[in-house]
């Protein structure tokens, strides 16, 4: 099985980033970890994190109190869905960093 593991800036300031761990096998994606992080207060914070943990493609939610929403994304296999966990990270990464400090904001 080959593991492919890498990093990827999603703003300029290097703050916040995508970490990607990929298991592929004769050709096939058998795994996949797509996880939004931001760099606050020195250290990295994991926001969402889309995986097949628990026998299922989902996405983690996660939040300042620890909480974490799961929630389940039916596609038809992993190869497209780890195309539309990096795009949906690309693209929402903002989103989801604001909706976790309104929460944090709430919780206080």
């Amino acid at each position: 099985m080959k593991l492919i593991e890498f990093e990827t800036d999603l703003d300029k300031s290097g703050n916040e980033r995508l970490r990607v761990k990929l298991s592929i096998e004769k050709g096939e994606v058998k795994d996949v970890v797509y996880q939004y992080e931001s760099f606050v207060n020195d250290e990295w914070i994991p926001i969402v994190r889309y995986d097949v943990a628990h026998g299922f493609f989902h996405r983690d939610e996660l939040f300042a109190d620890g909480r974490k929403d799961k929630i389940e994304v039916t596609i038809k296999d992993l190869k497209s869905a780890s195309k539309y966990a990096e795009q949906d990270l690309k693209d929402r990464w903002e989103w989801y960093k604001e909706r976790y400090f309104k929460k944090k904001k709430k919780n206080k």
